[in-house]
């Protein structure tokens, strides 16, 4: 008993002494319990002492680099500039013939021009100009008939004419003219190629293309166009035949170039396709055959339709489409 008693009493005085050193051993299997403590706080202390530091140095740099009322700048987000594109008229550069510049202003065609140039009809900056091949420079005045003309740009627009308008620039017995459903479309002066006529509906081209005009217009360059037409009764078989052969009328012989009826239960609704531009041709054609037309509609000009153009509603060509009409 007294070696058991002994052997406790030693191992107490150890741990005691183990504890005032603040030894850091394990005793009986515990925790470092003098180390652990310093080394608490230890850690605590510089942890203190670093995160003291840190705030310091921020405020350090913040005073200095706000040190004046003047110093400091507000950032702010700007507005995106909107820039608005407004058309130009387009103008000429360099020196250019006369007979194209009488053309862009919308006057007529160029070989027109020259007849009008040989006439006397042309001057610039006041003088008569007779000789072909005279070329315009930038700023020079040329009138026309004593009208000042002025090279515009090119303008095209197709228009899906209701019924009882004119087709006509001016004419002081009309009520109504197709004018009238383009004026505000565009500043250049443009015109109607071709003519349909006060009942007739469907499509009509403006522009102040000269060349252009000229070449859809003259029946040498067939251009096509495609009718919708509504009688007061059924067209024959025969009749629609003798149409796609040929009639005489009395300004000489007329043929389709295509008809067909549009479906096969109606045969008062013809589909009738033509280049010839003489005045009401497809009226005349009917009315030759004893048939009264009720409804005459235009549904394709050189290669335009009508899709997505509302009647009395007009729109600018594309760049496509207008390619399309020069080069064919």
């Amino acid at each position: 008993m007294r070696n058991f008693s002994d052997l406790c009493r030693n191992q107490t005085l150890i741990m005691r002494n183990n504890y005032k050193k603040g030894d850091s051993k394990r005793v009986g299997g515990g925790k470092r319990i003098g180390k652990s403590l310093e080394n608490k706080e230890t850690k605590s202390l510089k942890k203190g002492v670093a995160s003291k530091g840190r705030f310091s140095k921020s405020e350090t740099e913040k005073s200095k680099r706000y040190s004046s009322v003047e110093e400091k700048k507000t950032y702010s987000k700007t507005k995106a500039r909107v820039i608005k594109k407004t058309p130009k008229k387009q103008t000429y550069s360099e020196d250019i013939r006369l007979n194209r510049f009488i053309a862009n202003a919308g006057v007529c065609s160029r070989r027109e021009a020259d007849t009008y140039i040989s006439a006397g009809l042309v001057s610039i900056n006041g003088k008569t100009v007779t000789e072909l091949g005279t070329k315009v420079k930038p700023g020079d005045e040329v009138r026309f008939d004593g009208r000042r003309l002025s090279a515009e740009k090119k303008v095209y627009l197709l228009l899906n004419k209701p019924k009882d308008f004119v087709t006509t620039t001016d004419d002081p017995h009309a009520d109504k003219t197709v004018m009238d459903l383009v004026r505000n479309a565009c500043e250049e002066r443009v015109y109607p190629v071709g003519r349909l006529d006060r009942n007739t509906t469907g499509l009509l081209l403006f522009t102040n293309d000269g060349d252009l005009s000229k070449k859809l217009t003259h029946p040498s360059h067939n251009m096509k166009k495609v009718y919708q037409v509504t009688l007061n009764k059924a067209l024959t078989k025969e009749h629609l035949l003798q149409i796609a052969d040929g009639l005489d009328l009395e300004d000489g012989r007329i043929a389709a170039d295509a008809i067909s009826f549009i479906t096969p239960e109606n045969r008062t609704e013809i589909g009738i396709e033509i280049h010839s531009g003489r005045n009401r041709i497809v009226r005349r054609i009917f009315e030759h055959l004893g048939y009264r037309v009720k409804k005459l509609d235009r549904v394709l000009f050189a290669g335009l339709t009508k899709k997505n153009l509302p009647r009395g509603k007009w729109r600018f060509l594309s760049e496509k489409e207008i390619h399309f009409l020069k080069i064919n």
